[in-house]
């Protein structure tokens, strides 16, 4: 199968908007539909982890093996990189300590020294850590047939949504997975499965659904309500399914360059903080307005982010496939997020 140019445009949508939500953030601006990203971001992996693994099957271990030499390797590079520039001093708001640091690299959520959120090293890394959950309850899916898969998928994470509202429990990583927002990537689960089947709306009415989500997002921002999974676990949804049902109707331009940051857009997540902190120092120092400091801050960071996919990720996935068995190409990439 054809790749899937509408879920690329997503997560090329998807990194960029974070980045200029921490650009914004940086630079004491408000940018808070950036955060939405994360949101566009899970429901896409769901529905990518669904639609392969349709279309290869594969067991649960050789599934967990293929998804952690995917994500780990281009993040602990980064996680490295914050830890020595902390020792170095580069980073000097940055408190390390070994329980933390630990758990950044085993994609546990530990509380932070540095005020005590349930963020890694690399804060960003928060997200990963909900995607290698994400990947754990989905093998415990795939021992079943292909047909009950999103059923127990959906009802595990439906129990643990319920039994976190229900309890409200007090353990800090109790009370991680149990947040709604795990439901996002069940749906996106359920996207695929309604992608297979051709169950879709035509592509004026797809297009009318990516409309309503954006202006969804906006009135989010302008009506100052919280970015939270209630308010855009729906409108994310709605938008990965108007793009698919967009593209299914053979309505959606190939954009090259969108879907090359689509290809990017794990890099540019992990790296464009790094970019994005010395563009902020250095126009403090130099006096620099805010808005330009902010907009040289999502260029830097976006071209880190491009460089690593270069120069790190894509030569880092190379040498594992080469050791590896030959994989049929999917029919969307299975990059993450």
């Amino acid at each position: 199968m054809k790749t899937l140019y509408g879920i690329q445009y997503l997560r090329a949508f998807a990194a960029l908007a974070v980045v200029v939500f921490h650009a914004a953030e940086r630079t004491g601006q408000h940018f808070a539909i950036g955060a939405a990203g994360v949101d566009v971001f899970f429901v896409v992996s769901g529905f990518i982890m669904m639609a392969i693994s349709d279309r290869r099957p594969t067991t649960p271990v050789a599934f967990l093996r293929d998804r952690l030499l995917r994500i780990a390797p281009s993040y602990w590079i980064v996680t490295g990189i914050m830890i020595l520039g902390a020792a170095a001093g580069l980073f000097p708001n940055l408190t390390l300590d070994a329980a933390h640091v630990l758990g950044s690299f085993l994609f546990i959520p530990v509380a932070s020294p540095n005020g005590g959120h349930l963020w890694p090293v690399l804060v960003q890394g928060w997200t990963l850590n909900y995607e290698i959950f994400f990947y754990a309850v989905f093998a415990v899916a795939l021992v079943l047939r292909p047909r009950l898969r999103l059923v127990a998928l959906t009802t595990m994470m439906l129990l643990l949504v319920i039994a976190g509202l229900s309890f409200g429990p007090e353990n800090a990583l109790a009370h991680f997975y149990t947040q709604p927002l795990i439901l996002e990537f069940a749906a996106g689960a359920a996207l695929a499965k309604l992608w297979k089947k051709g169950i879709l709306p035509s592509a004026p009415a797809g297009l009318l659904m990516v409309v309503f989500a954006i202006a969804g997002f906006a009135a989010i921002h302008l009506l100052k309500l919280d970015f939270d999974a209630i308010n855009c676990g729906p409108l994310a949804v709605l938008l990965v399914a108007g793009t698919l049902a967009v593209e299914r109707n053979g309505k959606l331009p190939v954009l090259p360059i969108a879907t090359y940051v689509g290809d990017a857009s794990y890099s540019i997540y992990l790296w464009h903080t790094l970019a994005l902190s010395v563009v902020v120092k250095a126009g403090a120092i130099l006096g620099l307005p805010i808005l330009l400091t902010a907009t040289g801050g999502v260029a830097a960071g976006t071209l880190l982010g491009l460089m690593a996919y270069e120069w790190v990720e894509k030569p880092i996935q190379a040498m594992i496939k080469g050791k590896r068995a030959p994989i049929r190409s999917p029919a969307v990439s299975s990059s993450t997020p």
